[in-house]
């Protein structure tokens, strides 16, 4: 009997009964309800400090990836900061380099200009006083040579004639400086230098004959001399202004050029022999080492020499060529130079000594050569029929016919079987 039975002192009826299930009910639904927002309270607090502790690590972790971003950006403005300072100061070293190198270039070219200047300062000075003396030496010749050719012209009742000596020493002088002067002005000259010639050679002519005759041969020579002297060392002051104008080479120079030219035709000539004794040397060896193999093929292949050099004729050809020969030993022994029928048996013997060699190893199934006749479109039967009573028999065209190159093909392992079998029975 339940709690209520009991304080009440007598049963209940039907309807109060279920009024107290239907209340047991509604009190353990709002138990289970109260337990299960309880959990669910429980749960969702749980689920908030998990999310609050994720939030809370993503923040963390988003703050150290902020801050590893800040370091790293940090880092690399000071790496790119010391690469502009870097390029900065190779900027300025190579600025400076250059500067310098300029400065340099600028130094050498007024030194080089300064020795220029002075060079050819001291080239005019030296000019100047070289054409100083020449005028000085011409009026001390012509000081010199005057007397003698005034006394040839000297007449008491024509004392007149004594401006003609004068005259022709003026016409020497005068031509030269109209040579000088086209010299300068870059025009011909030769005829300015031929009138002073004339008229220096006039003079000397006076003198030797002359003073020859009124004075001794000393005076006549001396004198003569004196007027060729003067307007000659003139002429060749000029002369060294025209070959410094026109850039003709010293007599050094040329000499320098011509033993230059000697040498270097020489050395062509040595090279042309030189080359000439090699290309002999090499035409020599290698019809030498041509010779010593046609004597090798004729001991060694006679029959195919003589094929081969049929061959030559034939076709017009004076010496057995490699072209000649290769079609000559596929003619005669119908393989190509290193090939033949001996040397192919040969080698396929070998090649089954070394196959059944290898298959007498410990341990190792001996191999036994395929048959030359199989063909795979000819299937070996796996055993007895399973026709009954009798098999079917094989007709006529029931297989595919051999290719032609299979029939070639098998004939040869045939035959190259057969010789093997007779070799190894002889050995």
């Amino acid at each position: 009997m339940s709690t209520i039975e009991k304080v009440n002192g007598h049963a209940p009826d039907t309807s109060h009964a279920e009024s107290w299930a239907r209340a047991g009910i509604a009190d353990a639904e709002a138990e289970r309800v109260r337990a299960l927002t309880a959990a669910e309270i429980e749960e969702r607090r749980i689920k908030a400090e998990a999310e609050a502790e994720a939030i809370r690590i993503t923040a963390h972790e988003e703050a150290e990836k902020l801050r590893l971003a800040n370091e790293r950006a940090a880092l690399r403005f000071k790496r790119e900061e010391a690469e502009q300072l870097a390029k900065i100061a190779d900027a300025n070293r190579k600025r400076e380099e250059a500067e310098r190198l300029a400065a340099a270039e600028r130094q050498a070219a007024e030194e080089a200009a300064q020795a220029k200047a002075a060079a050819e300062k001291a080239s005019e000075a030296a000019s100047g006083l070289w054409r100083n003396v020449a005028l000085g030496f011409y009026a001390l010749c012509a000081a010199v040579a005057l007397p003698v050719q005034m006394a040839a012209f000297y007449k008491p009742d024509a004392k007149y004639l004594l401006v003609a000596p004068v005259f022709i020493e003026v016409i020497a002088l005068v031509a030269l400086v109209g040579a000088a002067a086209a010299v300068t002005a870059g025009r011909p000259h030769w005829h300015y230098r031929l009138v002073a010639w004339a008229g220096a050679l006039t003079a000397a002519t006076i003198n030797v004959v002359h003073g020859l005759e009124a004075f001794d041969p000393a005076t006549a020579f001396g004198t003569a001399l004196a007027s060729i002297a003067g307007p000659g060392m003139w002429d060749l002051h000029e002369h060294g202004r025209i070959r410094q104008r026109d850039g003709k080479p010293t007599w050094r120079q040329r000499w320098q050029k011509h033993r230059a030219e000697v040498k270097a035709s020489r050395q062509e000539a040595a090279e042309k022999e030189r080359a000439r004794a090699e290309k002999e040397a090499a035409e020599k060896a290698a019809t030498e080492a041509a010779q010593k193999l046609a004597a090798q093929r004729a001991e060694l292949f006679p029959q195919v020499w003589k094929h081969a050099v049929k061959l030559a004729a034939d076709v017009g050809e004076t010496t057995v060529t490699q072209a000649i020969w290769v079609q000559a030993k596929l003619d005669v022994e119908g393989a190509k130079p290193g090939e033949s029928a001996d040397v192919i048996r040969t080698r396929n013997a070998a090649q089954r000594r070394v196959l059944a060699a290898r298959s007498e190893a410990p341990g190792e199934k001996p191999v036994k050569a395929a048959s030359p006749q199989h063909a795979i479109q000819v299937k070996t039967p796996r055993g007895a029929s399973s026709y009954k009573p009798t098999p079917p028999r094989r007709t006529k065209g029931d297989t595919p016919k051999f290719h032609r190159v299979a029939r070639s093909l098998a004939a040869e392992a045939k035959r190259q079987s057969i010789t093997s079998t007779t070799t190894e029975q002889e050995s």
